[in-house]
């Protein structure tokens, strides 16, 4: 079994809003998942390539979350994204929030991101850009 994590894709800086905040004076868990959507989508968005048609478009279909420590504000953080896994259809992507300086680590775990052709809601090939772009 390879124990060495995979290359990181993608990394996008994010601020932190004093809306993102909850009653106990650290980030609400949910904004968590924002900010991995925001990165997702920054890093489909950056292959300048297609992605997304009129035809197809890809669904979340599964998130994996493990929140390993609040996040106080004020701060930045950086959201890291690695391929975790290339299906014919879907892509496991891993993600991590860490602090800016990549000191401490906020949460970790992994989405997977399906193609469907939109019209029948059945799945279809992933994208070569996004295949290429992860790796395979």
């Amino acid at each position: 079994m390879n124990d060495k994590p995979a290359p990181v894709l993608f990394r996008m800086p994010i601020a932190l809003r004093w809306r993102d905040l909850d009653a106990f004076n650290h980030v609400n868990n949910s904004n968590f998942l924002t900010y991995l959507e925001e990165a997702r989508i920054r890093w489909f968005d950056s292959l300048d390539e297609e992605w997304v048609t009129e035809r197809t478009a890809p669904l979340l279909a599964a998130v994996q979350i493990n929140y390993r420590r609040p996040i106080p504000y004020p701060a930045s953080v950086m959201v890291e994204l690695s391929c975790e896994r290339l299906g014919s259809s879907s892509v496991t992507i891993a993600h991590r929030i860490l602090s800016e300086d990549g000191a401490t680590l906020y949460a970790d775990g992994h989405v997977v991101m399906v193609w469907v052709e939109r019209a029948s809601g059945r799945p279809t090939p992933l994208p070569d850009a996004v295949r290429r772009a992860a790796g395979g």
